[in-house]
């Protein structure tokens, strides 16, 4: 069952959704836009078996993305929730510019709170600039006993490439 724009906002009241910072404005019918952050990494080969990425400071005028290369950037928000599970996709106006965001692992898992590492593939030339609104996050209720995430990935506040290597 997905949370409504209102009910996020209850949520975050209670204590039960974190979203660092929040603007009111962002709430959408059963979601909260979420923006970009600071820094973008870029695919820059491989280093042994593993992907190799050159990080860049986001220039206030913007970054234009290459076609076909791959990107890490992170959200501007702490984003997380003890009690729902999340899902953040891109949102269907930068899909229209070509932007896949999100391309493999939408999903946040509940007891997670930290900026999230952000997937991003671009079909067309397409600047981007920090701060801009770039995806959604939606808020899922669990059914079962939840358990608390200890992966790797559940506490970083950068864009983070893959500790698993290529084999």
């Amino acid at each position: 069952m997905i949370l409504t724009g209102s009910k996020i906002k209850d949520e975050i009241k209670s204590g039960n959704i974190a979203i660092e910072p929040f603007c009111d404005e962002q709430v959408n019918p059963n979601s909260y836009n979420y923006r970009l952050g600071s820094t973008i990494k870029v695919f820059d080969g491989f280093d042994g078996d593993k992907a190799a990425f050159k990080e860049i400071k986001i220039p206030k005028d913007g970054y234009i993305l290459e076609p076909r290369k791959m990107y890490l950037a992170t959200t501007k928000e702490v984003i997380g929730s003890s009690k729902y599970a999340m899902s953040l996709i891109g949102r269907s106006s930068m899909g229209r510019y070509g932007l896949f965001l999100q391309v493999s692992a939408n999903l946040g898992h509940t007891t997670s709170k930290h900026k999230w590492t952000l997937e991003i593939v671009a079909s067309l030339p397409i600047k981007l600039y920090p701060g801009m609104i770039i995806g959604q996050v939606s808020f899922w209720k669990n059914y079962g006993t939840v358990k608390k995430y200890d992966g790797r990935y559940g506490h970083l506040n950068h864009p983070q490439e893959s500790f698993v290597p290529i084999t």
